[in-house]
Formats: C-alpha cells, structure tokens, sequence
C-alpha cells in the first residue's frame, strides 16, 4: 500500500472531521491508504503547549511521514486569512527537507474550515499552498467536473476543500461539502498514485 499523508490542525474538531472525510476519499483509490496526522497547539509563552504525545486522537506529525508519503492533504482552521499558528511553525521546522528537495514532484492538496461564510476560507487555502509550492510540490484543486461545486452553499472552492463552522464550530458539514472533502481526497490519491509510477 502506498500512503497518502492527511496532516491537519483544529480548534474546534471541524478540521479534524474533514481530514477524516479526505483521507476516505485517499482510501477509495485501489492501493493507497491515509496516514492521518495532527500538529500539536503552540504557546505565547516558553512553555510548552501540549504534551509531547498526544492524549487522543491522530499522532503528530514527523518529518519522515513527509518523506515516506507519496502525496499530502493539508487541513487547517482559518485564522484572519491564513493558516493557524501550529500549521505553520511546523511548516517553518522543515527546511531540511527543502534543501534536500525531499518533497519536489509530490502531489499535494489543502482544506480548511471557517467560522464566518465569508472569512477567507481561499485565502486561507492559498496561504497553505505557499510552503508547497517552495518545496516543489504540485498543487492537486477540486476541477468544476465536481458537480457540487456549482450549488454549494456552504463551503467549497477550486483551491481545495472548505467547511463552514459557523462561530462556535458547531454547524454539521453539509452533503455537497462531505462530497467535496471525499473528492479532493480520491483526485489527490489518484494522481499521487500516477506520479509515483
């Protein structure tokens, strides 16, 4: 079985519901499985935020689940436009990676979830799309051949996936953006599976 990485980060859960939607739509594809993993949160202070192994849940993510994957879904909240705060300070440890291009040609993915309609769910995709594009990897979107995403009223762009959460993070994905998760997994694992032949 060759292994897809679904990484996410979330606040509320919606994130994390998501990343399990992509990562059955990873499985779908014959011969591709998910390797879900999470990020831990990260403080103000120099203390540390999290245990060093998570109480529940998917594990956190190392730098070899990058290596050893052979495509990457990436989830996370909207914070003022952009990822949040734990997605990126790990994208910011993996220079290693970079210089060594151990991530250029591999096929990546992103969603993510909002509390507003309109709080920059694609802003937000295109902000996790930037440390991809600096290690080489090629962005996989969601084509309009997706039926849903011309009568979603909810989330869903051609960036990637998107969920509205609504303020307290409790608004239940809705059928077209399920659909649209599911998708974006299936096409990421599809042409992860293409390239690595």
């Amino acid at each position: 079985m060759q292994e897809v990485l679904v990484l996410y980060y979330t606040h509320t859960g919606a994130v994390k519901r998501m990343a399990q939607l992509v990562a059955r739509g990873v499985e779908s594809v014959a011969g591709c499985a998910a390797r879900v993993r999470t990020v831990p949160k990260v403080s103000a202070g120099p203390e540390a935020a999290e245990p060093a192994v998570p109480e529940a849940g998917a594990p956190y993510v190392e730098l070899k689940d990058l290596e050893e994957c052979i495509g990457l879904a990436l989830g996370s909240p909207t914070r003022f436009g952009n990822m949040a705060a734990p997605m990126k300070y790990f994208w910011d440890s993996t220079g290693e990676l970079w210089l060594k291009a151990r991530l250029a040609g591999k096929p990546a993915a992103v969603f993510t979830s909002t509390a507003s309609l309109h709080g920059g769910q694609e802003t937000t995709l295109l902000s996790m799309l930037l440390p991809l594009l600096h290690h080489g990897m090629i962005i996989v979107g969601l084509p309009y051949s997706e039926p849903e995403l011309l009568t979603t009223t909810a989330g869903g762009t051609p960036y990637g996936a998107s969920h509205h959460a609504g303020g307290a993070g409790d608004l239940a994905i809705t059928e077209h953006e399920r659909r649209l998760c599911i998708a974006l997994g299936r096409r990421l694992a599809e042409v992860a599976r293409k390239l690595a032949a």
